[in-house]
């Protein structure tokens, strides 16, 4: 693709960023309007045509040219920027059903030559330049979808004919004068590929560069296109396209596609337009939906940010136009959007490749080479069992699927277009991304040509040289696929360390360079995993030189995935399974642990649990996987691997048989067996033996709590500590679900009759947000008081909301959240209430929130909104809510939020502040010459430290603890320990503190917490307010810049106005930052027990105890950052009450709170420090932290630092601060958000 843009980019985005542009509405609904016969089509050139003609309105373009130029005018002069030409049909496939598929080319010129004039003569008359959409339809026929039943990989058109027949119609749209290129009405995914690659290959082919607008249609209430893809998976698969906009068009009435259109809004980088239909058709067919109601249906698109385009479709005339263009007059349009720069695959849904997704298993079974079943399925022409072995694997938690059909008796390209076809056919399997296996680049393009989605290809490497390279990349690119690249040039493979990093890094170099372009996060890397222990002197490194070489590719070519096909590594082992798939498993352990592997072709579910490897074979293997090849007794590892292989091989029979010993286990023992190695054949057989022993399990609740969850709780700890795959997990989850699933007819005998309920509610913690300790207690209280309580869970996103609301009709919605970012959600919510006029009373709850934000930045938006401060009131309120007396409540509620409002801002207005440039004066100044900066720590970079929950118990504060649970002594009894004493409270106190003790003790017995930190130290210097991290101590180059924030609110004494930057000395003296991240990781695991069980109980002991001991981790961290890690204090000796009352030297706070309000800030310390990568610690996209029981802080060494509250700042403060974060005054006020700014922000 050229890269040059030609002039109308910069125009139409200057129009874009400047308002909403308008489109013109439907062609075809204003030509039926002059009810056009057959001779009219006809016309006089074609008035003895073969067939009819009528409805073939393209043709117009030919036979009533000035009508067609009139309908034009008409939408031009009703306000259209952009009008589309008649030519949706005008391609040879559609045309085919008029036997005129030779006049394409003519038709398409006319129409884009009818529209040009149309547009110039109204630009001459008005001034306001008019642009003409070149149209591109879907065509009658679909490429991922057979017209047969009974032959699901029948398809009636090809990806070739569509490209031919797009192709043809493009060349002649252009030539005809279309500045824009608009693909519209898309229900195929894959016709719409078709058209992409036909459209940029006809651009390139011109030397030019236009537009493309992309606009797809979703056929139901499913939010699913007619091939079946979701909103997301449809916009991973076009983006790759040079996409101008994005958008919807058709199908769906306004109302309808507005979830739809609200998504591509939030995901999509492009422009977003939306052109619905005038409402739904009614029994005749017809369109009922007058101008206003569109338009204003669509001012709600504009108001609400979602658009940068609006127009209409089927249904709408000249005066919806008209109407939609007054409404847009003063509405700002939707901000562009940024690039993700996560890879993004798709199938039917779509898969983000990050961190969060972790370890990306690609199913290796639909391989001839990987698989002897397959490939005899595939010779036997046996398709339907293929197709069951990809459904198994996905079944069994592949998250891709890789097609290997290379063999020297399958015809590759028929094998895998048909397998595809069939693949594609089934939603079970094609949800998931696919692989496009395959050594002969026609097999690949072949299988590409049948995929919607975004798939990888795998795979390509220079063996040939540069100039094949380069020309398949830039193929693969226009087909929209990720890429495999192998470790191979025009030597050979590369088998050491040095070739593997000088191929990939030749190969990163072109493919990201300007001969290619492509995206590098769709770069995946496969550094040949080679065979080791073949007794070959040369070949003892070859892991070694994999697992290096990885590690070099994931920190040097920026955005690169590393995978590698296993079964090579163990080759010299073939026919022992016994050793090989415990090499596999060993090899990934460490490789993913260590290294950064981001997926492997596996078959996941053949691989044993990395704990359950017999430590023999567990030292022997990475003996040989690192290189170690002295043992220590006498024999070299391969020796050693050797014997044990001969070994092995004759007690193959006794092993097989030793493998069901564990069905003579006790019941219990077999269940715990059967969840933790996935074996689902008898679990039937042995909850049903449970469920006859009634003494032991007189109900069969008590199956569950038992041995069911005991099972679970072991699959959970090896999964948290990353001794367990997906995949495997997937297994255990089968067969509790089967389990279970048996239990459930027997449970609901086992139901004492029926209750009705007071009322039914909805809670969920909004989305961003990870913590629901204060969720799960209000809604255990309200089910107490007979409430039927819908749990959404956390992060929990708007629709997921609205649909709950839908299907369960509840009396009340709740919402929780702890982080300052969910106070933004939360009005987001508040504003769809009222902007689908629900009258459902809102409650809103959790740490952040207060009575005074619910009345100022909630109450204006919804005015059934009530703020609960705590469970113990909840019932309180939902009984008001309930009662005869509801309106009554809702109207004094309002009425306080309206009176507290006005105080609010009367106050704020009161309240006397400094300048940014007077705060700034009357700054903390620090003599450092007289009291010097802490010492240089011990380390610069990071560490990562595990302690021990022995260690870290003793420094809990106990105090939170009993907030969470609402226990609240009364003076002189208030706090820890003395509530003991309380007479109110004491009692209830002690005893939740001795079950708090039984639930640690079984926790640090079991183990089913862990402790994970990370510290890390850089040199530091004040810039200002800032703190400007260095690379390394020679301080030239900027790792990141900490921004603070300056008390303003003006004070009654000669107290300094704080900023963090205070406390860090200027440039000419050194000086270090450090920062802490820890977390207590097992909690999720817990309280899924606890669910399963119905244990309420458990599930908010076992959060509360994981927020407790992260909090207690962090300060035992900071202790010993103090006198080891930093040592800027030796001789501290400090009691835990010590530490929890902060009298030791130097500071931790966090970012997000008090003394840097701004949340954004822990974004530079994940960058500045491998905090995800080394812990498993992460950000969701409201920068909560991931497990909810984490803590973070930055960490100050200089004596005179101090906590403190930044407090209100002026609009001068956070203009300075904006221009310092380069982002724009608006974005900065959001993300400080209500309790830091002094001043009410524009609406606007």
């Amino acid at each position: 693709m050229t890269e040059f843009k030609e002039p109308i980019f910069a125009e139409l985005n200057k129009l874009f960023e400047e308002r909403i542009v308008i489109l013109d509405g439907a062609t075809g609904t204003e030509l039926q309007t002059y009810k056009l016969q057959e001779e009219d089509f006809r016309g006089e050139e074609f008035k003895d045509w073969c067939c009819d003609v009528k409805g073939n309105n393209d043709l117009l373009c030919l036979t009533k040219p000035d009508l067609i130029k009139k309908v034009h005018l008409d939408y031009l002069n009703a306000g259209s920027d952009f009008i589309e030409t008649n030519t949706f049909n005008a391609n040879c496939i559609s045309m085919l059903d008029y036997q005129m598929e030779k006049y394409v080319k003519r038709i398409n010129i006319a129409a884009a030559q009818l529209a040009k004039e149309a547009a110039e003569e109204v630009y001459k008359a008005t001034g306001v330049k008019r642009y003409v959409c070149g149209a591109i339809g879907p065509t009658n026929r679909t490429c991922s979808i057979s017209p047969s039943v009974e032959k699901p990989e029948f398809r009636n058109v090809t990806y070739d004919q569509l490209v031919e027949a797009y192709t043809e119609q493009i060349e002649a749209l252009i030539e005809g004068g279309a500045d824009i290129l608009l693909i519209e009405t898309i229900f195929d995914t894959l016709n719409a590929k078709a058209a992409l690659f036909a459209t940029n290959s006809v651009l390139d082919k011109l030397g030019r560069r236009l537009p493309i607008m992309i606009s797809g249609t979703i056929t139901d209430a499913s939010g699913r296109t007619l091939s079946g893809q979701t909103v997301d998976a449809f916009y991973t698969s076009m983006r790759h396209g040079e996409l101008f906009s994005i958008g919807l068009n058709c199908a769906l009435g306004t109302e309808a596609m507005r979830p739809h259109i609200a998504r591509l809004a939030e995901i999509g980088e492009a422009w977003v337009t939306a052109y619905p239909n005038a409402g739904l058709p009614n029994a005749m067919g017809e369109y009922d939906q007058t101008p206003e109601e569109m338009a204003q249906e669509l001012t709600d698109f504009m108001a609400s940010g979602l658009v940068n385009l609006v127009g209409g479709c089927c249904g709408s005339r000249p005066h919806h136009i008209a109407a939609i263009k007054k409404a847009s007059i003063g509405i700002k349009p939707r901000p562009k959007g940024t690039r993700d720069s996560n890879m993004v695959l798709s199938g039917l849904e779509r898969l983000v490749v990050n961190k969060e997704t972790g370890f990306l298993n690609i199913g290796e079974r639909c391989n001839i080479a990987g698989s002897l079943k397959f490939k005899r399925l595939i010779k036997n022409n046996d398709y339907d069992a293929a197709m069951a072995i990809a459904r198994e694997q996905v079944e069994n938690g592949a998250t891709v699927i890789d097609f290997n059909l290379d063999d020297g008796l399958v015809d590759g390209e028929q094998a895998i277009t048909k397998l595809i076809n069939l693949c594609v056919s089934d939603p079970d399997i094609s949800k998931v991304p696919f692989m496009v296996d395959s050594s002969n680049f026609a097999v690949i393009e072949a299988g590409l040509k049948c995929v919607q989605g975004k798939c990888i290809v795998n795979s390509l490497s220079l063996k040939g040289g540069e100039e094949p390279f380069i020309e398949q990349a830039k193929l693969v690119k226009r087909y929209g696929a990720a890429v495999v690249v192998m470790a191979f040039d025009e030597v050979g493979q590369a088998a050491t360390e040095a070739d593997k990093i000088r191929i990939c890094k030749r190969a990163y170099d072109l493919l990201v360079g300007p001969k290619i372009g492509f995206p590098p996060e769709d770069i995946i890397f496969d550094p040949n995993v080679l065979t080791i222990a073949t007794g070959l002197e040369e070949h003892n490194n070859y892991a070694v030189d994999f697992l290096n070489a990885t590690k070099w590719i994931k920190e040097n070519l920026p955005g690169a995935k590393v995978s590698g096909g296993l079964s090579n590594l163990s080759f010299s082992f073939r026919g022992v399974e016994k050793i090989r798939q415990p090499m596999h498993s060993i090899f990934l352990y460490h490789g993913i642990k260590d290294y950064g592997i981001d997926m492997a072709i596996v078959n996941a579910g053949t691989m044993p649990v990395y704990t359950d490897i017999d430590p023999e074979i567990v030292r022997l293997c990475e003996a040989a996987i690192f290189n170690k090849q002295d043992l220590g007794d006498g024999r070299n590892v391969v020796e050693a691997l050797t014997e044990l292989a001969d070994k092995l091989r004759t007690q193959k029979d006794s092993t097989e048989k030793a493998a069901e010993e564990w069905r003579s286990k006790p019941v219990e023992e077999r269940l715990s067996y059967a969840l933790v190695k996935g074996i689902v054949e008898h679990i039937v057989k042995d909850v049903d033996e449970c469920r006859q022993n009634k003494a032991k399990y007189p109900k069969c609740l008590h199956i569950i709590e038992g041995p069911l969850m005991a099972g679970m709780s072991i699959v959970g700890d090896l999964f948290g500590s990353g001794k367990m795959f997906l995949p495997q997990v997937i297994k255990s989850a089968r067969v509790m679900k089967k389990a279970v699933g048996h239990l459930i007819p027997f449970m609901e005998d086992e139901k004492s009759g029926d209750s009705s309920s007071q009322g039914k509610i909805v809670l969920a913690t909004v989305k961003g947000d990870v913590h629901d300790i204060g969720k799960n207690i209000v809604g255990v209280v309200l089910g107490c008081n007979n409430y039927e309580i819908i749990d959404l869970g956390v992060m929990t996103p708007l629709p997921t909301i609205m649909d709950a609301i839908k299907e369960h009709k509840p009396n009340i919605v709740g919402l929780s959240g702890l982080i300052t970012p969910s106070l933004d959600e939360m009005v987001t919510v508040a504003k769809e209430f009222k902007r689908c006029k629900l009258d459902i009373p809102l409650l809103i709850g959790g740490a952040t929130t207060s009575k005074m934000h619910t009345a100022v930045k909630l109450n204006p938006h919804y005015k059934n909104v009530v703020h609960v401060l705590d469970a113990s009131k909840s019932v309180v309120v939902c009984g008001s809510l309930m009662g005869p007396t509801k309106e009554e409540f809702l109207e004094d509620t309002t009425d306080m939020y309206d009176e507290m409002r006005d105080e609010y801002w009367a106050g704020v207005k009161d309240r006397k502040y400094l300048t940014l440039d007077q705060a700034r004066e009357k700054g903390l100044k620090i003599d450092f010459l007289k009291t010097p900066p802490a010492c240089k720590p011990t380390f610069l970079g990071s560490k990562v430290y595990e302690y021990p929950l022995e260690e870290v118990i003793p420094y809990i504060d106990w105090n939170p603890f009993f907030q969470v649970w609402q226990i609240r002594g009364k003076y002189p009894n208030r706090g820890y320990p003395k509530l003991f004493n309380c007479p109110e409270v004491g009692e209830e106190a002690r005893k939740l503190f001795d079950d708090a003790q039984k639930m640690l003790k079984d926790i640090c017995a079991k183990k089913t917490y862990k402790l994970k930190g990370i510290v890390s130290f850089h040199a530091a210097n004040s810039k200002g307010d800032d703190i400007v991290l260095y690379k390394d101590e020679e301080r030239k180059e900027v790792l990141e810049t900490f921004l603070g924030l300056r008390q303003q609110v003006q004070k009654d004494t000669a107290e300094p106005y704080y900023a963090l930057g205070d406390f860090v000395a200027p440039p000419g003296i050194p000086d270090y930052l450090g920062q802490l991240v820890c977390a207590c990781f097992g909690c999720d695991d817990l309280v899924a027990e606890f669910k399963k069980a119905q244990d309420d109980y458990g599930i908010i002991m076992a959060e509360a105890l994981a927020d407790r001991l992260a909090e207690g981790y962090a300060e035992v961290l900071h202790k010993d950052i103090r006198r080891k890690y930093w040592g800027y204090e030796t001789s501290e000796e400090q009691c835990a009450d010590d530490l929890i009352k902060q009298a030791y030297k130097g500071i931790r706070p966090a970012p997000g709170y008090p003394s840097q309000p701004d949340h954004h800030e822990k974004k530079k310390m994940w960058s500045t420090c491998p905090v995800d990568e080394e812990t498993g610690i992460s950000l969701t996209e409201s920068l909560a932290m991931l497990p909810a029981a984490s803590v973070s802080a930055l960490v100050f060494g200089h004596p005179e630092s101090v906590y403190f509250a930044v407090g209100k700042i002026q609009k001068d403060q956070v203009a300075d601060y904006a221009k310092r974060r380069s982002v724009s005054l608006k974005e900065a006020e959001h993300d400080l958000g209500f309790n830091a700014l002094a001043y009410e922000p524009d609406e606007e």
